[in-house]
Order: C-alpha cells, then sequence, then structure tokens
C-alpha cells in the first residue's frame, strides 16, 4: 500500500490561503465603546407611517441651525400631521411634506432662514479623509460624525444616499423645512452648496426608497393623491415617551478604528475582492451608526 507520508508532506507544503480581509462593518462592530459617541435625542426625528414603516433622521444642528430649528418647532406643532410622501423619482430623491402647497406655514418658525449651503473651512476641523473624491478638493468628518467637502476657503455637506435636505422654489427661496426630501439613488452631487442639508437618514431607509415611483412632470410626483404616502407622526425623540425613543451612536472619526473602516472600503479584500481599488468617493465612506438600548 502506498504510504501516506507523502501526501501529507504535500498538504503541508501546500500554500495557506490568506485570512479574509475584516470588512468596515466588522471593524466597526469590533471597536471599544470609547470609540462611539451618542447622538442626542434632540437631533432625531422620527416619522411614522400608516403602514407601519419608521424612518430616523439624525439631524445636522451644527450646520443648518436655522433650518433645523424650524423643522424641530414644524414637528412639535404638529403641522405635519397631514403630511405624505407625494414625490418618489427614480435614482434620485424621496420628497414628503405638504403635497397641496396651499397649507399655511407652521406658527413660529423663520419664514426666511439664511441660505445654510456652506460654511468657511474654519467653521469645523475635519479629519482628512485621505481618498481623492471628484466634486471637491478637500473634504473629510468632523468630530461629531459628518461628513463634508470643502475647496480649502469654504466647506459644504454632501449629497450623498440618505442625506436630507430641504424643498425649495427658485432662488433666492431657500425652504422652510416644511417640505424635505432623502437622497435614494446615485448620489447627486451636483445639488451641493444649492440646497440646504439638513441631516441624514440612520434607520428605516427602505421607508423612503422602496416606494412606487411617481411618473408625474418628469420628476416622480405622484399624479394621483390616491397614491399619496401617509405619514401618521412626526416627532423628535427627546419629545416621545422613553420606551418609543430609539437612540444611536456613531463610530468617532477621531478613533484609530474609524480610519480603517476608510481603508476597508476602498481596499476591500479577499475572499470576493481580488483587485483593491485604491480609492473611495466621499460618499462611500459613511461615518458607521447603530443603535443601542432606548436611554
Amino acid at each position: 500500500m502506498p504510504t501516506i507520508l507523502p501526501l501529507l508532506l504535500a498538504l503541508l507544503a501546500a500554500p495557506q490561503a490568506p485570512a479574509p480581509k475584516p470588512t468596515a462593518a466588522q471593524i466597526a462592530d469590533a471597536a471599544p465603546a470609547s470609540a462611539w459617541a451618542t447622538i442626542a435625542p434632540d437631533d432625531l426625528l422620527v416619522l411614522d407611517f400608516v403602514d407601519g414603516q419608521r424612518g430616523v433622521i439624525w439631524l445636522a444642528a451644527d450646520f443648518a441651525p436655522a433650518h433645523v430649528a424650524n423643522i424641530r418647532t414644524i414637528a412639535r406643532s404638529g403641522w405635519w400631521r397631514d403630511a405624505t410622501i407625494y414625490r418618489v423619482q427614480d435614482d434620485y430623491v424621496t420628497q414628503w411634506g405638504d403635497a397641496t402647497s396651499k397649507k399655511p406655514p407652521a406658527a413660529g418658525i423663520t419664514l426666511h432662514p439664511p441660505a445654510e449651503y456652506e460654511w468657511p473651512a474654519t467653521a469645523h476641523r475635519i479629519v482628512a479623509n485621505p481618498y481623492r473624491d471628484a466634486y471637491a478638493r478637500v473634504t473629510g468628518f468632523t468630530a461629531d460624525g459628518w461628513a463634508v467637502a470643502g475647496d480649502g476657503r469654504e466647506q459644504w455637506l454632501p449629497h450623498c444616499y440618505g442625506m436630507v435636505g430641504v424643498a425649495r422654489d427658485l432662488a433666492p427661496d431657500v425652504g422652510t423645512g416644511g417640505d424635505l426630501y432623502t437622497v435614494i439613488g446615485h448620489a447627486p452631487r451636483h445639488l451641493d452648496r444649492n440646497i440646504a442639508l439638513v441631516g441624514r437618514v440612520i434607520e428605516g431607509m427602505p421607508a423612503f426608497s422602496a416606494r412606487p415611483r411617481g411618473t408625474g412632470g418628469g420628476l416622480g410626483l405622484y399624479e394621483d393623491a390616491r397614491q399619496y404616502i401617509p405619514i401618521r407622526r412626526v416627532a423628535i425623540a427627546s419629545d416621545l415617551p422613553v420606551g418609543d425613543r430609539p437612540s444611536y451612536q456613531y463610530l468617532k472619526p477621531t478613533a484609530p478604528e474609524f480610519g480603517r473602516t476608510l481603508e476597508a472600503r476602498a481596499n476591500r479584500g479577499l475572499p470576493f475582492f481580488t483587485v483593491a481599488a485604491g480609492a473611495a468617493d466621499l460618499c462611500n465612506l459613511p461615518v458607521p451608526v447603530r443603535k443601542t438600548p432606548a436611554q
């Protein structure tokens, strides 16, 4: 009988497959508690739809303070009680608010807020993005978890998937915050610095993106009011009972683990990826967010 020794020696001499490279999600999941920071409940806008779906938006209060103040006032006034999704444009945006455009504004809001589209580059220190972006010379992440783009003189929030903006008419109108939209397709970065961005959807994105597409006006408007998707409740998380109040944390861009997530996204590895890209658009580098027990 042939000896088994040569076979064992051959197996031992065979090159071993490299270990799978950790994914960005795995790196974030393994990050210690000290690498995470809690999002203030006053910065969470909760939308509950009549079909049981929920969307949660992290409000960018430091970047669009006047518009976010309006949004908080509108939510607390009940003005959105009869709000609906009335526009879903494929590969672009989902929009909600007053489909009639005839409803008087909510009491107590700033009717003509400033154009909160950009600000001086010195306003927010950033953790630099090591990868080149197609739309901005300087990109990075603020310590409080927001991706920003810039040109060395100004900074702005980018129109990435899931970002939330304020619908408006033609300039100089900048919108009040009563009608909002979220990006549901390829990042329309040409909108950067032309519309106020006020937040990011961090949970329940299908409640916005997985809706029937509209056909009206070439803009995805629902042409029949029966298509409108009613919103049952819009609330600021801090106003909800503790048992119904969602809570989230973001991975601090200043944490070492965050830099490792960027590298993992730019250079995805084996066993599936055989060629590393060595690059990543800013919109492909979302700051990780996780849900935590209600606080």
